[in-house]
C-alpha cells in the first residue's frame, strides 16, 4: 500500500464547473469551490439542491457530468444515513475509518524492523514512515475516538453488533470515528442530528480546532453561525450559479439578501421597460386602426405620405417588442407576513391551573395582551406541546388564535390550493396563497399528499397566517423549514402585534430572541 504523504495543514480541495443532472433535471450546475486548511465551508439550500450529491462528488464517490475536483490529502466522509448489514461490530466500523491510521503504523513498524536489521535504504523508509505517521497523530488515534464515543454519548463496546443499534447510535459512533481519525478533509452531511447538547457543543469545538479543511452541509443555523467560514449557497440565483459568501453566516445572511433586492429590481425593470415597448406598440397600433388624422388642412398628398410612416412605426415597435427579452428569470418567493390580529389592552388567553400529571407539571398562570410575546423551553418530554394545546383552549370570546403544532396532519389528497381554500374561504378577509409567499403556483397545484414535508409545513403556516389570529402558537416552528424561511419569519414575529407563543429547542431561534421572557419547563 502506498500511503501519500500529507498534514491537515497542507489540505486542499477544488472544485470548478461541477454539473450534474439526473432524470432530465439539472442538480448542480457550475458549482466552484476552494476549501484550504483552516477553512470551514458551509453548504446550504432547499431539500433536493444538490446538497448531498455535491459531497458525493467531493469525495469522489460520483463523478460529474462535467466539472473537476482536485484533493489534497485524506478524505473522511459522514453521510446523512449510514446502511448496516451482516454482523459488523463496532470495532469494525473504527476500524475502517482508521484504516489509514491502520496502514501508517504498520508500515513505521515494518521501516523499524528493516532500520534495526541495517536494511539498504531503511534511514528514508523509515524517515518517511514517521512523517506520515506523525503527521496522522496516529498513536493517539484510538484515545481520540475513545474520547469522542464518550462526548457523544455513542456506544463505546467493540463487540457490539452495529445493526443491534439506532440509527442515531450507529451515525454518532461512525461521527465520533471521523473526529478522532485525523483526516486532513472532513465532509459532513447533517452531522447535528441525533445529537444531544453535550454532544452539540462537543462537535462544534473539534471543527473549530480542526486544522483542516472542512465542508458541512446543514440546516442547524447555530452550527454554521458557530463554525463556518464561509457559506456556498445552491438555491436558485438570477444567473443560474451557486454564490459562495465570506464572512461565515453572518456574511451569507447580508449577502443572500443584498442579492436578492438585486434581483427583484432587475427583474422588475426588464418587465417595466417590456410593458413600456407593448403600450407603445398598442399607441402606434391604435393610431393606425381608428385612421390617424392630420390637422385639417393638411394636403391630400401629405395625407398619404403619413400613413406609410404610421405603418413602418408600427413594425418597428413590433420588432423592438420581439427582440426584448427577459433575460433574468422570476425570483423565487419571498415570505410575506400579513397584518395580523390586535386588541389593544384586551386579555387575548388567560390560563391558571396548569398542569397535566404525567405530562406537565404544574406551572405559573399565562396571561396574554396583543404584542406580548412568550418563549416555551425545556427538554424533551417537559410538556412544551402540551403547554400550548391548553393555551389553544383557554382565548377569550372572538379571538382568534393560530396554532402550529410540531407536525402536519395526514396529508390531504386534494390539491394544496383547495386545501388552502377549505381552510380559509369563510374568512371575510382572506389572503390569497400566493401574496404569503410560500408555495408557488406549482406546488399550490399538487396534490398534498406529493409535497415535502417542508412544504406541508409551509401550507400549514399558511393556513393558519391567513385566518390573521390574535394569537400565534408556535410548536417547533423551524422543523422542516429552510434556513431562509427562518430567517423571514424570525423577524416577522418581532414586528407583528398579533401575541406570539414560540415553544422550541432550536439553538439558533434560542438566540434570536433571547430577549423574550422565557418560561422553562
Amino acid at each position: 500500500m502506498t500511503i501519500a504523504i500529507s498534514t491537515r495543514a497542507r489540505a486542499h480541495l477544488a472544485a470548478a464547473g461541477l454539473t450534474i443532472a439526473r432524470g432530465g433535471h439539472t442538480v448542480l450546475n457550475g458549482v466552484d469551490l476552494t476549501v484550504s486548511a483552516g477553512d470551514r465551508l458551509g453548504v446550504v439550500g432547499e431539500n433536493g439542491r444538490g446538497k448531498t450529491t455535491l459531497l458525493q462528488i467531493l469525495a469522489g464517490r460520483l463523478v460529474p457530468d462535467a466539472g473537476e475536483v482536485r484533493r489534497t490529502g485524506g478524505i473522511g466522509i459522514a453521510d446523512q444515513e449510514m446502511p448496516v448489514g451482516d454482523d459488523r461490530t463496532v470495532g469494525d466500523l473504527i476500524d475502517v475509518e482508521l484504516t489509514d491510521v491502520r496502514a501508517a503504523l504498520a508500515a513505521f513498524d515494518a521501516a523499524t524492523v528493516a532500520l534495526a536489521e541495517q536494511a539498504v535504504g531503511a534511514d528514508d523508509r523509515y524517515a518517511e514512515a514517521l512523517a506520515v505517521a506523525e503527521a496522522l497523530d496516529a498513536w493517539d488515534a484510538d484515545r481520540r475516538v475513545d474520547i469522542a464515543l464518550a462526548a457523544l454519548s455513542a456506544i463505546d463496546d467493540r463487540s457490539r453488533v452495529l445493526s443491534t443499534l439506532s440509527v442515531g447510535q450507529r451515525y454518532r459512533i461512525r461521527l465520533a470515528c471521523l473526529l478522532g481519525a485525523g483526516h486532513e478533509l472532513l465532509l459532513l452531511d447533517e452531522p447535528t442530528n441525533h445529537l444531544d447538547t453535550e454532544g452539540l457543543a462537543y462537535l462544534t469545538a473539534e471543527l473549530r480546532a480542526h486544522p483542516g479543511g472542512v465542508v458541512l452541509v446543514s440546516h442547524d443555523r447555530a452550527l454554521l453561525s458557530d463554525v463556518a467560514t464561509a457559506i456556498l449557497d445552491l438555491d436558485p440565483t438570477s444567473d443560474g450559479l451557486p454564490r459562495t459568501y465570506g464572512d461565515g453566516y453572518r456574511g451569507y445572511q447580508e449577502g443572500r439578501s443584498a442579492e436578492r433586492d438585486r434581483w427583484e429590481e432587475e427583474y422588475r425593470t426588464q418587465v417595466a421597460e417590456r410593458q413600456r415597448l407593448a403600450d407603445d406598440l398598442s399607441t402606434a397600433q391604435n393610431r393606425l386602426s381608428t385612421g390617424w388624422r392630420p390637422p385639417k388642412g393638411t394636403g391630400r398628398h401629405a395625407r398619404a405620405t403619413r400613413a406609410p410612416g404610421l405603418v413602418r412605426a408600427v413594425h418597428r415597435r413590433q420588432e423592438d417588442l420581439d427582440a426584448h427579452v427577459i433575460e433574468i428569470p422570476r425570483p423565487p418567493i419571498r415570505f410575506r407576513m400579513p397584518s395580523l390580529g390586535s386588541r389593544r389592552g384586551a386579555t387575548l388567553v388567560q390560563a391558571t391551573d396548569i398542569g397535566v400529571p404525567g405530562r406537565l407539571a404544574p406551572v405559573a398562570p399565562v396571561l396574554l395582551q396583543s404584542g406580548d410575546r412568550l418563549l416555551v423551553t425545556g427538554p424533551n418530554g417537559s410538556g412544551k406541546s402540551t403547554l400550548l394545546s391548553i393555551l389553544a383552549g383557554q382565548s377569550a370570546p372572538n379571538v382568534r388564535i393560530g396554532w402550529l403544532r410540531q407536525e402536519s396532519s395526514a396529508p390531504s389528497d386534494r390539491p394544496a390550493y383547495e386545501v388552502y381554500h377549505a381552510a380559509v374561504g369563510h374568512l371575510t378577509d382572506p389572503v390569497s396563497l400566493s401574496e404569503l409567499g410560500l408555495l408557488g403556483s406549482r406546488e399550490s397545484s399538487r396534490p398534498v399528499g406529493e409535497l415535502s414535508i417542508g412544504q406541508q409545513r409551509r401550507l400549514d403556516l399558511a393556513i393558519l397566517l391567513a385566518a390573521r389570529p390574535h394569537v400565534v402558537l408556535l410548536d417547533e416552528p423551524t422543523n422542516h423549514l429552510s434556513i431562509a424561511l427562518v430567517d423571514e419569519l424570525t423577524s416577522a414575529l418581532r414586528t407583528t402585534p398579533a401575541a406570539v407563543v414560540v415553544a422550541t429547542h432550536d439553538r439558533q431561534l434560542l438566540r434570536d430572541l433571547t430577549d423574550w421572557p422565557e418560561l422553562r419547563l
